[in-house]
């Protein structure tokens, strides 16, 4: 079992900066593929970035390609989403998940889910 637990969402103007943290408990967190996803009020579920188990692969949704970046630290079991120029569409409920296989960019395959921390950007 992994529990995964995030922070750091808030209220920030447009273009401003947020950084959102996920920290894991359980199984060992250097072996698994970590994720991001987001929810706006009324949409499905939808891909943000995902890393591969070891960090060499990292993708990202075309909307927040060149804004946003995902990184781990594996000592502190902990992976964050860095998010800059944020924007008004980028509003959302952001999800870490986890996998013990490979990254996917869609939300199937991911075994385990974070409660989500609310990120509210102003126009």
């Amino acid at each position: 079992q992994v529990q995964l637990v995030e922070s750091g969402g808030g209220l920030v103007q447009a273009g401003g900066s947020l950084r959102l943290s996920c920290a894991a408990f359980g199984r060992t967190f250097s072996s698994y593929a970590m994720g991001w996803f987001r929810q706006a009020p009324g949409k499905e579920r939808e891909f943000v970035a995902t890393q591969s188990r070891g960090g060499a692969a990292t993708y990202y949704a075309d909307s927040v390609k060149g804004r946003f970046t995902i990184s781990r630290d594996n000592a502190k079991n902990t992976v964050y989403l860095q998010m800059n120029s944020l924007k008004p569409e980028d509003t959302a409920v952001y999800f870490c998940a986890a996998s013990p296989l490979s990254a996917s960019v869609t939300t199937a395959g991911w075994n385990y889910w974070g409660q989500g921390t609310q990120v509210t950007v102003s126009s």
